[in-house]
């Protein structure tokens, strides 16, 4: 990129950052969560309606993206180079920001299930945990060459898996963490393994999974996860 275009570049760059409202909408994504626009209406101070037009042009300049599911739509930044710049502006500017704090129930908040598959902290942390040890694809959730050894020696029949008339793996988006967990067949297969195990057990007339301690401990010796008592 020459020097004119690139000035350019970073003049558009600080716009979309520099009105007030936009910049309040950014920092409330910088914690990795994504929200929905009437989530970001309210901490930007203005208008779903203003929302809306704020939240395009940061699309347009490539600072947020947007994450359909289901009727719903939800904002997240771009990557993680824009979280470094916010975050470089941040010790220029000095001071610091608060951080998002869930209000979902704390029982419902470390695992629950998600349809048929498991939601909450611990889900979250299991889905970061399977692409950082290489057994999912990031972006494609395809099963990686380790991952079919790995998922083999939980039980999982990945073939059977795949055939099922559902989709096979994807990002779920977590409502209480706003970060995703896996979702599809695949999750489906593993919360299974979970509650055939023994590792969680599941409430009968509710949403919530119950951690065991044997859970606690396979969650970390297979995976890495480590889930504090709730």
């Amino acid at each position: 990129m020459d020097a004119k275009n690139l000035d350019a570049a970073v003049s558009r760059i600080a716009t979309a950052i520099g009105e007030p409202a936009r910049t309040r909408m950014l920092y409330c994504l910088l914690d990795g969560r994504a929200r929905t626009s009437t989530e970001l209406a309210i901490a930007a101070h203005v208008t779903p309606a203003t929302a809306s037009v704020h939240l395009n042009r940061l699309k347009s300049a490539e600072l947020v993206k947007v994450f359909a599911q289901g009727k719903h739509r939800y904002y997240s930044l771009e990557g993680p180079r824009v979280a470094r710049m916010l975050e470089g502006l941040s010790v220029f500017a000095g001071g610091t920001r608060d951080k998002f704090v869930p209000n979902t129930p704390s029982r419902l908040r470390v695992a629950r299930t998600c349809y048929d598959h498991m939601a909450g902290t611990a889900a979250v942390a299991l889905h970061d945990r399977l692409q950082a040890l290489g057994w999912l694809s990031a972006g494609a959730y395809t099963v990686t060459p380790d991952g079919q050894k790995a998922f083999a020696r939980l039980g999982i029949d990945l073939d059977a898996t795949q055939l099922l008339r559902r989709r096979f793996a994807y990002a779920c988006l977590d409502w209480s963490e706003r970060r995703p967990h896996l979702g599809g067949a695949l999750g489906a297969a593993l919360l299974g393994v979970a509650l055939k195990r023994k590792w969680m057990t599941q409430d009968l007339e509710g949403r919530a999974l119950g951690i065991t301690n044997l859970g606690r401990r396979e969650m970390l010796d297979r995976f890495g996860v480590q889930i504090s008592q709730s």
